[in-house]
């Protein structure tokens, strides 16, 4: 897949095209370089809040117009909040297109957030929020970013609190959007059946008179982990979560692939280390897994385990014997070269369809790194040594904040 044609606008808004012919389909990802990670303590939810009511309405449409308009194109759109954006998705056949991304123009820049819609939204997210409290798996991930990262945005749930979102107006969506959602800060990524003369040309005609009315946004706070503890949360069910959570990089260091690495031979499918050793072996898990969230400034690495109530000393004990094992033990150099051939064909899996084509680009161009890390990543992958990835496991698996949830 060749790489995609950069090129940016008169006012700022960089655009990313794809060409692919293969089917009549065309996708866009447009991204808002700010995301959750501009809330305080007292708005966490917002940018969520802001995801949920930004395509129910805009000058000139009613949500109904909008999903009218949609649905008779037979096409998708939507928009969600990440720690670090605000993401709007769209997919069309080529012909239909030109017209979709006009109307997700003017609700990027003119949505008008309706009272009604506004307070239907922050019903839903205030019971998705005590739905996700009965979940084992969601509240103690919650609670273990809260732990390592506290007060910052990256501690803070993407949907927020109850208390939080109950108090979020019309007028806070509003300020977000004026302040954040401006043309320097958007990454608009195409890719289809479309070629980048077309792509430029229609993204200019909806996009290129749109000005920037704010100063350029301050840096944003960097984390800062906070020392590991240990939680436990009471929960009336038959199977306990345990969970393991070490401070990592963010995407933006040089370690961001090892960590890549290290995530997937410790917890990606049946072949895992933790998989092998702790459900295969030894019967501990109902599940258990690895994972580790590219983030922009800072991530964690979670280890974590669903097993009996009666096997939560021993599920974290296990947990923790195999994180260290890893800081202790260099992997074999076979070890390394069959993670390091998982990782790369999970990574090209990842990349099929032009909405994931959209997604890998755009992504990469809105955390600062340029679409072109997508082939640096696979290099630098490629070229992690035993030792390398022994530097970072030492560096990573220290003590770990634990949470307990059962």
């Amino acid at each position: 897949m060749p790489m995609p044609q950069r090129t940016v606008l008169n006012n700022g808004i960089v655009v990313l095209v794809v060409e692919n012919n293969a089917v009549d389909l065309v996708s866009a990802k447009l991204f808002v370089k700010y995301g959750a990670q501009v809330e305080t303590p007292d708005q966490a939810g917002l940018v969520h809040l802001v995801s949920r009511v930004m395509t129910k309405g805009t000058a000139n449409f009613s949500a109904q117009e909008i999903a009218e308009q949609v649905e008779s194109m037979g096409a998708s759109l939507s928009a969600e909040a990440n720690a670090d954006y605000l993401l709007l998705s769209l997919k069309a056949i080529a012909g239909d297109f030109p017209s979709l991304l006009k109307l997700s123009a003017e609700i990027l820049r003119c949505p008008s957030f309706p009272t009604a819609e506004v307070e239907l939204e922050r019903h839903l997210t205030i019971q998705a929020i005590k739905s996700q409290q009965e979940r084992p798996f969601a509240l103690g991930y919650d609670r273990l970013q809260s732990l390592l990262f506290g007060d910052h945005p990256y501690g803070l749930p993407i949907l927020g609190f109850s208390h939080t979102v109950a108090q979020l107006s019309q007028g806070d969506l509003q300020a977000y959007h004026q302040r954040y959602v401006q043309p320097q800060n958007l990454v608009v990524s195409i890719a289809g059946k479309i070629s980048n003369a077309q792509a430029v040309q229609l993204v200019d005609e909806v996009l290129g008179d749109w000005q920037t009315t704010n100063s350029p946004c301050a840096p944003i706070d960097q984390p800062q982990p906070h020392a590991p503890t240990r939680e436990r949360i009471s929960q009336n069910n038959q199977q306990a979560v345990v969970m393991l959570g070490y401070p990592a990089v963010g995407v933006q260091s040089g370690d961001y692939p090892v960590m890549r690495l290290i995530a997937t031979y410790l917890g990606s499918g049946l072949s895992s280390r933790l998989f092998v050793e702790l459900r295969e072996k030894r019967g501990l898990a109902y599940e258990v897994s690895a994972f580790y969230p590219t983030l922009q400034w800072a991530s964690l690495l979670v280890a974590y385990m669903g097993t009996a109530t009666a096997n939560v000393e021993t599920a974290l004990a296990g947990l923790q014997t195999e994180c260290d094992h890893l800081a202790q033990q260099p992997l074999s150099a076979e070890e390394l070269q069959l993670a390091k051939s998982k990782l790369l064909g999970q990574y090209a899996l990842g990349k099929q369809t032009n909405s994931q084509l959209a997604q890998t680009y755009g992504l990469y161009e809105c955390l600062g790194l340029g679409a072109d890390f997508d082939q640096r990543f696979v290099d630098q992958v490629s070229a992690v040594s035993v030792e390398s990835l022994q530097r970072v496991a030492e560096g990573c698996f220290r003590e770990p904040t634990v949470v307990v949830v059962g």
